[in-house]
């Protein structure tokens, strides 16, 4: 019997491993690092979180897959999506209203359907009100206010937790649901990195595996995102 050369059976193996590993990276699970306060509490600078791709994927309406735990996003959901002026990045938001909702902003508090929403999530850490008037900064008028408008179809209007620094629907409007590509699952890492953007050199390049230890936030370590 005529045995394979060992080398093509390694690179055989290798390539599944690498088809498999990019089918499931696609379709199935994913991961982001965060790199923003927009999302405190619920999320920390320096987590890394797995995405559930598979829950919000495109799929054929037949009896097959209406047993599979497809659904589409829903108010509450922390999910991530393309970032509308660089889709190759992730941005992680929770969705806070559904196409045909109508949403505003007024003095901070959000109101869905001309009803004022309780959120429990939602964290202020600036006291101040910018005037809903035009001579207001457009960025403070844009954090502060929103006039009513009603979320078109195929679009969610998402917020960050951490409404006084997050860049959201509020600036760059609802996010197509086309683009949103996951639903966030858990921390599977947290690492405190704050001094590491002062870190030079050598220093910067080392900076995580030294630290590794002292910096990782233990008590996160899969933690639900909730």
């Amino acid at each position: 019997m005529h045995n394979r050369p060992w080398t093509r059976e390694f690179f055989e193996v290798l390539l599944i491993v690498v088809i498999f590993t990019l089918f499931v990276r696609t379709f199935v699970v994913a991961h982001i690092n965060v790199p923003t306060p927009s999302m405190v509490p619920a999320v920390l600078v320096g987590d890394h979180i797995l995405v559930n791709r598979f829950v919000f994927a495109p799929h054929l309406d037949t009896p097959l897959h209406r047993l599979l735990p497809y659904r589409d996003p829903a108010i509450g959901d922390v999910v991530t999506f393309a970032q509308p002026d660089r889709p190759r990045r992730d941005l992680i938001k929770r969705v806070a209203a559904l196409p045909g909702d109508t949403v505003a902003i007024r003095a901070k508090a959000f109101a869905r359907n001309r009803a004022p929403v309780d959120e429990p999530w939602a964290r202020f850490t600036d006291p101040q009100i910018w005037p809903d008037d035009p001579s207001t900064p457009p960025s403070g008028r844009a954090r502060d206010h929103l006039a009513p408008f009603v979320v078109p179809d195929g679009a969610v209007f998402c917020l960050g937790d951490n409404r006084d620094e997050s860049q959201d629907s509020r600036v760059f409007g609802p996010v197509p649901r086309s683009t949103v590509r996951g639903r966030a699952l858990l921390v599977y890492w947290s690492f405190d990195g704050d001094e590491r953007a002062s870190a030079r050199g050598l220093g910067r390049l080392f900076y995580t595996p030294l630290q590794f230890l002292s910096k990782t936030r233990w008590d996160r370590q899969f933690a639900l995102v909730r």
